[in-house]
C-alpha cells in the first residue's frame, strides 16, 4: 500500500472513531435529557394545618401555596442529629439563589419546651432568614398530623430508661421532604447514615427544587 493509501484509510478510521464518539455523546445526552424531563413522584396531599412560627405569627398550609418548601424535624435541645441537620438546612438556604421562591420549614417534636421564642433564639444561631426558613410549633397533635401523617416523617418520646441523658427526650427521621407548589409530598432525602454524602444529598434537593419551581 503506497503511503497517499495508507493516509486516506488512517484519516477514515479517524472519522470513523470520531463520529462514533459523537453518535455515543448524542445518545447519552439524549438519555440525560429524557431522564431529568421525568417528573417527580407523588407521595401523597399535605393536609391543612394551623402552626406558630418563631416570630410568634400563625402559619398555615394557605400560606405556603404556590410554593415549594424543604421540610425536616427537630427539636431545640436535641443531644443527637439535629444540629447536624439544621446546619445542612442552613447551607441549603445559603445554597438556594435569592431570588428564588423555595421556603425551609423546621418542625418541633418537643412543643412543650420548643417555645416561639427558644425557636427564634435557636433560628438566629444558624443565620436563619425569617422570610425563606420558618420554624414551626404549636399543638402537639396538630405538630404530628403534619410531620408524620402528611411529611412521612416519624417522631416518637422516649421511654424513660431508654433516655442516655434529660435532653434525648425523642427519636425522630433524619430525612428531608420536599413538597410542591400544590402541597403535594414529591421529594424524600436521607441526611445521614453510612455512605450518605451531604454535598450529593443538597446537589439533589436542589437539583428537585429547580424542576418543581418549573412546574405550574
Amino acid at each position: 500500500m503506497n503511503p497517499p493509501i495508507r493516509h486516506s484509510t488512517r484519516l477514515l478510521w479517524v472519522g470513523l472513531g470520531l463520529a462514533g464518539s459523537l453518535l455515543v455523546l448524542a445518545l447519552l445526552l439524549a438519555v440525560l435529557k429524557a431522564s431529568s424531563g421525568n417528573p417527580l413522584p407523588m407521595y401523597g396531599q399535605v393536609a391543612p394545618f394551623t402552626l406558630t412560627n418563631q416570630d410568634n405569627r400563625p402559619l398555615t398550609l394557605a400560606d405556603l401555596r404556590g410554593q415549594v418548601w424543604v421540610a425536616d424535624i427537630i427539636f431545640t435541645r436535641c443531644p443527637g442529629p439535629c444540629l447536624k441537620m439544621t446546619r445542612q438546612m442552613q447551607e441549603l438556604q445559603t445554597a438556594m439563589p435569592p431570588r428564588g421562591g423555595a421556603k425551609l420549614v423546621s418542625l418541633t417534636t418537643d412543643a412543650t419546651y420548643d417555645s416561639p421564642t427558644v425557636l427564634k433564639a435557636y433560628a438566629q444561631r444558624f443565620q436563619a432568614d425569617p422570610k425563606r426558613w420558618m420554624f414551626l410549633t404549636g399543638n402537639s397533635a396538630e405538630i404530628a398530623n403534619l410531620a408524620i401523617d402528611s411529611l412521612k416523617l416519624t417522631a416518637m418520646p422516649k421511654k424513660p430508661e431508654e433516655r442516655q441523658s434529660a435532653a434525648d427526650l425523642f427519636v425522630h427521621s433524619t430525612i428531608f421532604v420536599l413538597v410542591d407548589k400544590q402541597a403535594r409530598l414529591r421529594g424524600i432525602f436521607e441526611t445521614s447514615g453510612e455512605g450518605i454524602d451531604p454535598v450529593r444529598v443538597q446537589h439533589d434537593i436542589l437539583s428537585a427544587v429547580k424542576k418543581l419551581e418549573r412546574e405550574r
